[in-house]
């Protein structure tokens, strides 16, 4: 039996239970990170947004066994106390929270960054930041054996992206959210963490104006010299919410053929 095998044999996350928001298709990060916990063993439950994103969710979450699909728009507090409120009746509590949620006008994402206007950059920043505070402070009520909360970043918070604008500061404050949130938690042994993914093509990067060309030439600026697939930030995910991360929080990790590291 190869060292793989006998890790979904142990089955690390079995009894535990992960709530995945932000599955938009087949080709999510956040779709990738809850296939890899439910070959491990965790029940799932997702969220969506409106009723196109539903009929996407929900057989992907039918195909993975999962019984809790529910409406949450991050941006309203009566959804994110409505759903925390089924979770509390269905499981009582919680394990895992995945959040992979962002959004900022498309007009935010063309032009100069200092055009963002102010609604733009309210909109932005409590989608993609604040709602990660948000639904921490919700989930961690339940999560009485401790647990993990990961999101999903990206390098655009670090260094200037062009065309990312207003994306990279929320992603900035995001990761500022991810070691605030870790030291108010970690008492209660919850842990959390973001992963800073490499250039792939998902739905929310197709919003990004010439993310094609980006994305052909990001192979070629990595040390590896090629782009990285969903299923290795799923394995990372896994990683991060196993037994392997149980020391790690407050920390951005990245998976990007070493991307980051190049000037």
């Amino acid at each position: 039996m190869s060292t793989t095998e006998r890790y979904w044999a142990e089955r690390p996350y079995a009894g535990q239970k992960a709530l995945i928001i932000g599955v938009a298709n087949e080709r999510s990060l956040a779709w990738a990170i809850a296939r890899e916990l439910h070959l491990g063993g965790a029940e799932l439950a997702f969220t969506f947004l409106g009723e196109a994103l539903e009929r996407r969710v929900r057989p992907l979450a039918e195909s993975v066994g999962a019984t809790i699909v529910e409406p949450c728009n991050v941006s309203d507090d009566t959804q994110i106390e409505a759903l925390f409120s089924k979770l509390t009746e269905k499981w009582g509590t919680l394990d895992h929270v995945i959040h992979s949620v962002a959004f900022a006008n498309r007009e935010d994402l063309d032009g100069r960054f200092v055009d963002t206007s102010r609604e733009g950059f309210r909109v932005a920043m409590d989608v993609s930041a604040y709602s990660l505070v948000a639904l921490a402070r919700h989930a961690e009520p339940m999560m009485l054996n401790g647990g993990s909360i990961l999101t999903l970043s990206y390098y655009g918070a670090e260094k200037v992206v062009p065309n990312y604008n207003v994306m990279g500061v929320a992603k900035a404050a995001l990761e500022a959210c991810v070691r605030y949130l870790a030291w108010d938690m970690g008492p209660k042994k919850i842990r959390v963490n973001a992963i800073s993914a490499g250039a792939v093509k998902t739905l929310a990067a197709a919003g990004i104006r010439d993310f094609r060309t980006m994305l052909a030439e990001a192979a070629e600026s990595t040390p590896l010299k090629e782009n990285i697939h969903q299923d290795d930030v799923g394995r990372l995910g896994g990683f991060l919410c196993g037994p392997g991360g149980r020391h790690i929080t407050g920390s951005t990790m990245y998976v990007d053929s070493g991307a980051h590291i190049m000037g």
